[in-house]
């Protein structure tokens, strides 16, 4: 007899007392057993945020590579505007002209104010040169806010992490000439999880919470938790999100298998040892009585529990009948 598994995994939930009776008379009641269907799912961060450059320039200085892990507010890479340094010098050549204008117009002020006491200069004179006073000190202080404003842009030629968590990508390198709003680095933070794609024929059988069976990256089965089913369908499929504690992010979008519950159902199961198979038929042994024969089975899967292959029966059996191991 040729057992295969099938791509649809199965497992099963079965009385324990089928089990312990593996080598001995067994009486056929009919087991619970969870389907199970296998997929992939992909490692992703909880939260994938991009930092951006808000000043349009030279990447002067780059700090971080895929893979590296990052705190809030580092600092990941330098912009350097070349104009900003222009539009500075040129606002403190402005500045410095009119604080000369300034010191020269306060001098003819005060020589207006002597003149005036002595009753030789008249109030309307002194009243224009104090009014060029306060005009070239206005424009001192509105080219002083514009420097303000030019180191500002300055400032935001440097670029932080906005989260804390790991490096995704880096899309561009050091000396690139870039516009403000590109990205500079994609971080992934806020912990890893796995999301699947599930054919939305299945979407029914999810239910959060659900316990999902995970196959590692070095091989070894582990359990996580349904956290969340979207509800928008795409391309015919469902997205749901898995929790896995201490899941390895080493590699994001790494895909993993995941064994998804698909329900359950009842059916008969019996030690694959139990069975027999000659000229192309299978046979197990019925006890009634003191009477033992072979009847002819349907098998179906081999399912691996506890480290014992059991078979599902499809036809020959009925719950009730005693089966015994052959001789």
């Amino acid at each position: 007899m040729k057992l295969t598994l099938l791509p649809l995994a199965f497992a099963m939930m079965v009385l324990p007392g089928l089990a312990m009776a593996a080598d001995g008379p067994i009486t056929i009641e009919p087991q619970i057993v969870t389907d199970w269907k296998s997929v992939y799912g992909q490692v992703e961060a909880k939260n994938t945020i991009a930092a951006r450059a808000q000043l349009s320039g030279t990447i002067t200085a780059l700090d971080v590579t895929e893979g590296d892990e990052v705190t809030a507010g580092q600092t990941i890479a330098t912009i350097v505007d070349q104009t900003l340094v222009y539009q500075i010098g040129a606002v403190d050549a402005q500045i410095n002209a009119l604080q000369a204008q300034l010191e020269n117009a306060k001098t003819e002020l005060k020589r207006g104010e002597d003149l005036k006491a002595r009753g030789v200069s008249t109030s309307q004179n002194v009243d224009q040169l104090q009014t060029q006073v306060n005009v070239y000190e206005g424009q001192i202080a509105a080219q002083q806010a514009q420097r303000k404003v030019y180191q500002q842009q300055e400032q935001y030629g440097t670029v932080t992490a906005p989260i804390a968590g790991k490096v995704v990508s880096v899309p561009v390198t050091k000396g690139a000439v870039i516009m403000a709003g590109e990205t500079i680095a994609t971080i992934g933070g806020g912990g890893f999880f796995l999301r699947l794609s599930v054919p939305e024929r299945h979407a029914d059988t999810l239910k959060q919470g659900d316990t999902i069976m995970i196959t590692d990256s070095d091989g070894k089965e582990i359990a996580g938790k349904l956290a969340k089913i979207y509800p928008q369908i795409e391309g015919g499929r469902v997205q749901a999100d898995v929790e896995v504690p201490d899941l390895n992010a080493r590699f994001v979008a790494a895909r993993l298998l995941v064994k998804l519950p698909m329900g359950n159902r009842q059916t008969i199961v019996i030690p694959a040892s139990y069975v027999v198979t000659r000229s192309g038929l299978d046979f197990v042994r019925v006890k009634e009585g003191d009477r033992t024969y072979e009847r002819t089975i349907v098998p179906g899967v081999v399912i691996n529990l506890d480290d014992q292959e059991m078979l599902e029966v499809l036809t020959g059996l009925n719950p009730g009948d005693v089966v015994v191991p052959h001789e």
